[in-house]
């Protein structure tokens, strides 16, 4: 067989929702799932295993995340939801007024700019000295094995990578700050292919390092002194002063009541929220069971997320740099008023007044009834596209959704942390956990909460179908993308309606899901994942 047609599938395929009792993990790579449910079986439970799954996608997945990306997670342990928020603050050095004297005109998406204190392997020390069993260095034992033997490449990994190593080809060229990127990431001078075997040695003695020290080296030693040396010296702003002072946060969930559930998230710097506001705006609405492909319900959805957008990129920054408060943006009163400017034909959205009135996500379940719900990402693939010589560590690019404009919410000022795409979801019922779900890929991720929560609520698909159902992306004014497994019926009545439909090759914009959910009385678990990448449910 040629492994490159591991890519060709001329034939629909099916796949079942997967059932299981002692444990379930969901994630888009079948090693990293399988290495969280044989950390599960050595008798570690639901964080350990997220953490060991988190650190195998580092591994083998790094188009969409790294040991320099940020992470969030949502933890339900002894019938309580925690929020965890590790996503990093700019460098105290830096600011908006620093750059446009600079002659930046906005945040560039490359280079050691945007690059934030990665708050990623503090999440691991944090998750596993609160609720693990296991030592950190035995949950990371995985990873380390994938990175010192290396593993063959999956299909649609190939692809992201591909498309990265001719990205950055293109715009940032193979010398300077990028060099280390192009001797890791495409030793061969290009993307490794399907099937190959791709290693990274360097990867494997950080993750020791982080492993023996509980990530202490990153923040507040070897490692940290690394990265410090290698940004001092290339003209950079991030310093061994600023991973010092991360520490993760445990942060309160927030929540919204939808038809008898409730769906909770990050609170911002997290775009949560902006699911929430779809979903305030879309209960107002009768939905019925048979309203399922309907092209009213696709309407009505795509005009809300449209309001809800357009009010998260103007407020939605850290928490306590917002003109408003989430409680605003979350009152029952501000959708109602939202709902109203919901008409028969599409709309060009504005923000309202609240005060008036290549990411990888993971679910883990076991039988004791904690799960998790997690993401982490470098952002926009491989991120920065710098990888800290010697170590593995590709950084990402957070800061590049900072503003240089002093009149924005989001405006970059030193140690802030910036308005963030990525968003674990959680669903509960009642004072019992349903489970955790997440769909990747930056600002399709609150888009796709709505519509998997709606799949799920609204229209009682199990959780396979609830991914497997065609996905919409509002990008901006009317215009709405279509996967294109969308019915052409129903987008050309979105176009009648006045919407702007662009129909797509292929599924890379519409994100990647996971979902785990768990039967309360039997503690059974019911789990999908996600027919757009190269995912599994492993369980037991």
């Amino acid at each position: 067989m040629n492994f490159d047609q591991a890519l060709y599938y001329p034939y629909r395929s099916q796949r079942n929702t997967v059932f299981s009792k002692k444990g379930m993990v969901a994630t888009s790579q079948p090693l990293a799932a399988q290495a969280g449910l044989d950390i599960m079986k050595r008798g570690g439970n639901a964080i350990d295993a997220a953490i060991a799954t988190a650190a195998c996608l580092t591994v083998v997945e790094p188009t969409s995340n790294g040991i320099g990306s940020d992470a969030f997670a949502l933890v339900w342990t002894k019938d309580k939801l925690h929020g965890l928020n590790a996503s990093g603050r700019s460098p105290g050095s830096i600011s908006a007024a620093i750059l446009r004297e600079k002659g930046y005109k906005e945040m560039p998406k490359y280079g050691l700019i945007p690059v934030t204190v990665p708050g990623t392997p503090g999440a691991w020390a944090e998750l596993s000295s609160t609720f693990g069993k296991l030592k950190l260095r035995e949950v990371l034992a995985p990873a380390i094995n994938y990175a010192k033997e290396g593993f063959p490449v999956s299909p649609t990994l190939h692809h992201f990578w591909e498309m990265a190593y001719k990205e950055y080809d293109a715009t940032v060229g193979q010398e300077g700050v990028f060099e280390e990127w192009f001797k890791v990431f495409a030793p061969n001078g290009r993307a490794p292919k399907v099937g190959e075997i791709w290693r990274s040695p360097d990867h494997a003695k950080t993750l020791e390092e982080i492993g023996n020290t509980e990530a202490e080296s990153f923040y507040r030693g070897k490692l940290a002194n690394n990265i410090h040396r290698f940004i001092e010296e290339n003209g950079g702003y991030l310093s061994k002063e600023d991973l010092g002072d991360f520490k993760p946060d445990w942060v309160k969930p927030i929540g919204s009541h939808y038809r008898g559930y409730d769906v909770w998230e990050i609170p911002p710097n997290g775009q949560g929220i902006i699911a929430l506001m779809g979903l305030n705006i879309m209960k107002g609405f009768e939905i019925q069971q048979h309203d399922l492909g309907k092209v009213d319900t696709y309407h009505k959805q795509i005009e809300a997320m449209k309001l809800a957008f357009s009010d998260g990129l103007h407020y939605v920054t850290q928490e306590n740099a917002m003109s408003v408060s989430t409680n605003q943006l979350l009152s029952e009163a501000y959708a109602d008023e939202r709902r109203q400017k919901i008409g028969k034909e599409a709309m060009m959205p504005e923000f309202g007044d609240p005060v008036k009135g290549g990411t990888v996500y993971l679910a883990t379940a076991d039988e004791d009834g904690n799960m998790v719900s997690y993401i982490q990402s470098n952002y926009m693939g491989f991120g920065s596209g710098v990888v800290v010589p010697g170590t593995g560590i590709s950084l990402q690019n957070r800061g590049h959704n900072f503003s240089l404009n002093e009149e924005d919410a989001n405006v970059l000022m030193p140690k802030k942390k910036t308005y963030h795409t990525i968003i674990p979801g959680f669903l509960t019922k009642g004072q019992e956990a349903v489970g955790p779900f997440g769909v990747m890929g930056g600002f399709m991720q609150p888009q796709g909460h709505l519509q998997v929560v709606m799949n799920t609520i609204d229209f009682n698909l199990n959780p396979q179908s609830a991914l497997d159902t065609p996905r919409w992306l509002w990008e901006k004014g009317k215009t709405v993308k279509v996967d294109p497994t969308f019915p052409a019926d129903v987008s050309y009545a979105l176009e009648k309606k006045g919407h702007q439909i662009i129909r797509a090759n292929n599924h890379d914009e519409f994100g990647r899901g996971q979902i785990i959910w768990r039967d309360p009385k039997t503690g059974v678990l019911c789990g999908g994942t996600e027919p757009r990448t190269d995912g599994e449910v492993a369980a037991w």
